[in-house]
């Protein structure tokens, strides 16, 4: 996960919290956390590098609309970075 951005890396807990969200629902939450508005031309090639990684999963879920799911490999990397995180941060 060291090689993620930290947009990248929000992405993936999003969709690590939900059931096969579609890139609208993970804009949404986005969004929320972001406070402001994220176009399609950052969300989208995100989205996309970090399938490429093999830490999310995209599936269609309509010939219009593509849902996303966490990978057991991207499982792995939220918990050794919540393991790294530990060592810094009082819980």
């Amino acid at each position: 996960m060291d090689d993620l951005t930290g947009f990248q890396r929000d992405l993936l807990y999003v969709i690590a919290g939900a059931d096969q969200p579609s890139g609208q629902d993970v804009k949404g939450e986005i969004e929320q956390y972001y406070s402001n508005d994220i176009n399609h031309g950052r969300l989208y090639p995100n989205l996309d590098t970090v399938v490429e990684k093999d830490l999310i999963e995209k599936g269609q879920l309509d010939r219009r609309t593509n849902y996303y799911a966490i990978t057991d490999d991207g499982e792995r990397a939220i918990a050794d970075r919540r393991e790294w995180e530990s060592q810094y941060v009082d819980e």
